[in-house]
């Protein structure tokens, strides 16, 4: 990635003038509910970035899997290699909640229910290529904004690898690490559902003819709590546990949802196996494991590496800082790094509180992450 001398100064004058317009878009679009799972305020949701989009210049293109829009364009020249300007459209708040808490500004922060996760980086993204407009682009560029990150990309992760494998440059516009970092390297995640069914009986007068599903399920989800590996970064958590029906009764069945993360694909694929390999202990109890969501590691690759590394030396063109890191969440990078491309992921605006109540970004990273977006494009 190379930048003309005048390049950098201008983009960031152009992003500064740009500052009212950034900050009334943000707030805009933090009016409009998109709650992951909720297909009618997605759908209406859909419409609204649907023109966000068409106002860059190129056709939108609507795709719907599994009930679930998602939204495309292409901008620039042709080309067979592609920028691929990544964002999901979703959030975690549940329909009604922008009315109740509208987006504000107060001392330099926009703040309101998706504001950093991710409504900023979408702002970003869309400012950026507004700043250099379509006949100004050295290359293709291909925006997607799709419907369903938060519940795990199910519907849209084909989507997502069709748009990447072609792609030069892959721009995930996810909030940042504390300070404005990008994230290099993400956990890979899974999310399992565990099933035990066992055989009724009267606790009191034949406890022996019983099989309890719930002490199969504490025995399994030991072995399940063995699978943790701290110093190689492997987690696990027990999200909620539910069975039998009375404390006479001997449980006939029990069941849990947990999850696991891992830094490398090796220690996933060493965790997926041992939990294929799961039997029943009790003669009569049967265990069924089941995975609901996957998304494998984003290790820190030489390409991503290597990206991140240009990143940062236009970032210091615009005088800005711009550090790296790892991350224990998950994002749709994590589905693209495997591919051996070239990913920058945490490009949103610096902010704070994902998914809380105190959810913000900060203004000036706004304008500040505009201008970067845009070099990038402009350098890629």
């Amino acid at each position: 990635m190379t930048a003309a001398p005048e390049l950098p100064g201008a983009v960031m004058e152009a992003a500064q003038r740009a500052r009212p317009e950034l900050v009334e878009r943000l707030l805009r679009l933090t009016s409009v509910d998109a709650p992951s799972g909720d297909r009618a305020a997605l759908g209406a949701a859909a419409e609204v970035f649907a023109a966000e989009l068409a106002e860059l210049g190129g056709e939108v293109e609507r795709q719907a899997r599994s009930g679930i829009t998602h939204l495309s364009t292409r901008l620039g020249p042709a080309g067979p290699k592609h920028v691929l300007v990544l964002c999901h459209y979703d959030t975690v708040w549940p329909a009604g909640t922008a009315a109740e808490r509208p987006g504000r500004v107060i001392d330099g922060r926009v703040s309101g229910p998706g504001t950093f996760d991710m409504r900023g980086g979408i702002v970003a993204a869309l400012g950026a290529l507004r700043l250099l407009g379509p006949d100004r682009l050295p290359a293709p560029v291909q925006v997607l904004l799709t419907g369903d990150e938060e519940t795990g990309s199910a519907s849209s992760r084909e989507l997502i690898l069709d748009f990447a494998r072609d792609a030069s440059l892959v721009l995930v516009t996810e909030p940042p690490l504390p300070g404005g970092a990008l994230k290099t390297a993400r956990k890979g995640w899974s999310s399992y559902t565990i099933e035990v069914a066992g055989r009724a009986a009267h606790a009191g007068l034949d406890p022996e003819r019983g099989i309890s599903a719930i002490d199969e399920l504490l025995g399994t989800l030991r072995a399940v709590s063995a699978l943790r590996c701290p110093e190689l970064g492997t987690t696990m958590n027990i999200g909620n546990v539910s069975g039998g029906t009375k404390p006479n009764v001997v449980a006939a069945e029990a069941s849990a949802e947990f999850e696991i993360r891992a830094a490398t694909e090796a220690e996933q694929r060493r965790t997926q196996e041992a939990l294929r390999s799961l039997r029943a202990v009790r003669e009569g109890a049967r265990v069924v494991v089941t995975q609901r969501h996957t998304r494998p590691p984003m290790e820190r690759t030489p390409e991503v590496a290597a990206a991140s590394e240009s990143a940062r030396q236009l970032a210091g063109l615009l005088g800005l800082v711009l550090a790296e890191g790892p991350a224990g969440g998950t994002s749709d990078a994590n589905l693209i790094a495997p591919l051996g491309l070239r990913v920058l992921d945490g490009l949103g605006p610096e902010g704070h509180g994902a998914h809380a109540l105190h959810e913000h970004v900060l203004v000036d990273s706004l304008v500040e992450r505009t201008a970067l977006l845009a070099l990038l494009i402009a350098c890629a």
